[in-house]
């Protein structure tokens, strides 16, 4: 179900967030053959990934295909989302993961465990930079109260139900509301009764497919083992998005429940869960060529959009959010170096923007420089020649590419506005906290089939524990100054396109920036909100009319916010209510110009990859990559600095060569990293990399520099994955981290400690 609040979208009008996160690599080139395997046994005709996100539903199209790349199990079984090994593959609400044992042991990325590791962190005991190992499951710690795995159960077409007669709704904003009210009972019927489940509404294909998915919500996740920032970061932002990586971006977690094997709230006495299945570590060496498959939750991307949308990314929209993450990021780490404590609570947040700034940055690289956006527009044009020769295409789909740009023009014209806005409310997480409180006073009053989605009573629970969470990542001079920030930004603006809140914080006088700053510094020197449990009442309790008297400055300025907010969300609204009726008609004419076979746009649900282990040339005269990199290679590249700053225990086990049975025959050593030609993006962070038989072969967690814009269009050349390899993974729990426990419960033989 969409989720409109600029609060919950932190960035909603200027960023749809599309990165994976940091991640592994040779050091050079390496010449080597990279011809992709043939397409089957005695065929001629190489294969040449054409890219897509399957849904489990299409798998079955792909069967011979895969097959003749070498799958060894049941193609069907990767159509059952409820079978193994798809069973197995989990969310965690922003990163994908995987069950790895009958014990609930998940195994993700090092990179998706930053937020649960800062919730456990103080200066004295600094778990970011030195990670932590559980050495019993007594040990295990919480991940916070807002830490979730959601398993899916089932899928369920709803489209009829949803779309039915919406055509003859009168008004865009009209249909919206009508289209939600759907949503909302057929997500209300589905969870009436049963508290462990989650229900959602998912679309497909510009909303033409809309379905309804059912997950199991784990409440109870914890810290099992996630090791050192100088292996699981190795690198850092120098390497990220880039080949070779060394990194071993790997973690593990456990999911907990109630003894009845039911989510459950945290509490000292629940117990592991026991899924219904789980993967096994791979039984064979991993080769150049051979198939692997990734099972996971992409977020976001934009393949499906059209030229107007592309213009808009590369003339406004990644321009603005390159220059808001460069302009955060300084500020964050300046703050850090000053004031350890502040270092821990910002760390998470300058990862996660430092990886969607190199993102963006190689997006807009690969539109413009690389000219994807020039071939977007040529593919657009074409298919509108393609709709306009014939009548009966003419009559279906004529007009919709020009409704589309129309409709997205008007929305546009708002767009600073609710862009400087939309960076205030992720900014200020204070006053963000002040509007969620004044919006459930407002909601909470309505019958709860009414409400906003976010509203809902089946949300009130984690509205609660995102408050009581914040407190674990919030301090005073770091909300100032990041809200002073994007009021600076805000000040940039013409003054005609400013939030109403800059003339409201200057309350009167000249709107600069020293005066804007003096109003925030008084805001908080006066609010009672920094403290959790006030927060969490009153969004429990409060009341309109209590809100209104209050002197609190951070509740005022809220309340006058809120409104605002509203407006941009009901435009919005509006905006998607439009594109119900012509977005699906520009997709279905893209599904048969294309010949049938189309992949929807990524969208947080289960999908499946596949491809080959296969290296690439950077550029077209340089060497062609291996698609291995090397234990003795990340010796070399360490300096003892960060972020090259393997452990010296990792550094002794090389250089001892204690590498057990970790070795690969071809390589000759401990592989660290693979690359494939798989298709991926945000949210497959940690995704289970399988090999032929389904079995565990890796985690993918990062993509190349040079294809960043494949959200967009995809590079079959040269567009590829990285996954840290499960050798390297047994290799560190085995001779470096101790993490026998751990390596034994998945299926592994410690033998070098």
């Amino acid at each position: 179900m969409l989720h409109f609040t600029l609060r919950g979208h932190a960035l909603l009008a200027l960023f749809a967030l599309s990165a994976l996160a940091p991640g592994c690599g040779s050091e050079r080139p390496q010449a080597g053959d990279t011809k992709p395997p043939a397409s089957g046994p005695g065929q001629g005709a190489p294969f040449e990934n054409p890219g897509g996100m399957w849904l489990p539903e299409q798998m079955a199209q792909h069967k011979d295909q895969l097959e003749a790349l070498g799958l060894e199990i049941d193609a069907g079984a990767l159509a059952d989302p409820t079978a193994s090994p798809l069973g197995a593959v989990v969310s965690l609400g922003g990163c994908s993961a995987s069950f790895v044992s009958a014990d609930g042991l998940i195994a993700t990325n090092h990179h998706c465990s930053t937020r649960a590791l800062q919730y456990n962190s103080t200066p004295e005991q600094d778990l970011l930079t030195n990670g932590y190992l559980a050495r019993t499951r007594a040990e295990e710690r919480w991940a916070g109260p807002t830490a979730r795995v959601f398993v899916t159960r089932a899928f369920r077409d709803v489209t009829g139900e949803v779309r039915r007669d919406i055509a003859s709704i009168p008004g865009d904003l009209a249909r919206y509301e009508e289209i939600e009210k759907r949503k909302k009972r057929l997500v209300a019927a589905c969870e009436e009764g049963r508290p462990e489940v989650r229900c959602s509404i998912a679309e497909y294909f510009g909303g033409g497919k809309v379905s309804l998915i059912e997950q199991l919500e784990i409440k109870d996740v914890r810290i099992v083992y996630v090791p050192h920032e100088g292996i699981g970061n190795f690198g850092g932002d120098i390497d990220n998005w880039r080949w070779p990586r060394h990194s071993g971006d790997f973690a593990f977690f456990r999911a907990y429940v109630g003894k009845d094997n039911r989510p459950a709230s945290h509490a000292e006495d629940n117990v592991p869960y026991r899924p219904a299945h789980h993967l096994k570590i791979a039984s064979a060496p991993l080769n150049q060529g051979d198939l692997v498959m990734v099972a996971g939750y992409p977020g976001t991307t934009n393949r499906l959009r059209t030229a107007a949308e592309v213009e808009s990314a590369v003339s406004w929209q990644y321009p603005k959010r390159v220059s808001f993450y460069e302009e955060s990021i300084a500020l964050l780490e300046d703050l850090g170096k000053r004031d350890p404590e502040a270092r821990i609570k910002a760390q998470p947040t300058i990862q996660g923007y430092s990886n969607y700034l190199l993102k963006t940055r190689g997006m807009l690289d690969g539109l413009v420089e690389g000219g994807l956006a020039r071939e977007k527009a040529k593919l657009e044009e074409e298919l509108k020649a393609w709709i306009d020769v014939d009548p009966a295409r003419k009559a279906a789909h004529g007009g919709a590419i020009e409704q589309i740009a129309a409709a997205y023009a008007e929305h546009q014209k708002t767009r600073e506005h609710d862009a400087a806005l939309s960076e205030i409310l992720s900014s200020a997480r204070l006053l963000d906290a002040a509007i969620t409180i004044v919006r459930m006073a407002e909601e909470r009053p309505k019958a709860d089939a009414e409400r906003e989605a976010e509203f809902q009573q089946r949300n009130w629970e984690r509205l609660e524990q995102a408050q009581v969470s914040l407190q674990k990542s919030y301090g005073r001079t770091i909300d100032q100054s990041t809200f002073k920030l994007a009021v600076k930004r805000a000040l940039r603006l013409d003054p005609k396109e400013r939030p109403a809140l800059i003339a409201s914080l200057a309350g009167g006088q000249a709107q600069t920036e020293a005066a804007l700053g003096a109003a925030i510094d008084a805001i908080y020197a006066g609010t009672a909100l920094e403290d959790a449990a006030a927060r969490v009442k009153l969004l429990k309790t409060a009341t309109v009319d209590e809100l209104k008297e209050s002197r609190d400055p951070m509740i005022r300025l809220a309340l006058e916010v809120a409104p605002v907010e509203k407006a941009i969300e009901a435009r919005d609204k509006a905006y998607l209510g439009a594109m119900t009726l012509v977005k699906p008609r520009f997709v279905e004419a893209l599904r048969a110009y294309r010949g049938g076979m189309l992949a929807p746009d990524a969208n947080g649900t289960l999908r499946v990859t596949y491809g080959t282990v296969r290296g690439y040339k950077p550029e077209i005269d340089r060497p062609v990559y291996r698609p291995f990199t090397v234990l003795s290679e990340l010796v070399k590249k360490s300096t003892g600095e960060p972020p090259f700053n393997a452990p010296e225990a990792l550094l002794d086990a090389a250089r001892e060569k204690r590498f057990g049975p970790y070795v690969d025959d071809d390589l000759g050593e401990v592989p660290v990293c693979f690359l494939s030609d798989l298709d991926i993006t945000n949210g497959n962070s940690g995704s289970a990399t399988l090999n032929a038989r389904g079995e565990l072969v890796g985690l993918a967690f990062d993509g190349n520099y040079e294809a960043m814009a494949s959200d967009w269009l995809f590079m079959p050349s040269i567009t590829r994955t990285i996954h840290v390899d499960h050798r390297y993974m047994q290799w560190v729990m085995d001779a470096v981290s101790g993490a026998d426990a751990v390596l034994k419960e998945m299926g592994g033989t410690p033998v070098l400690q």
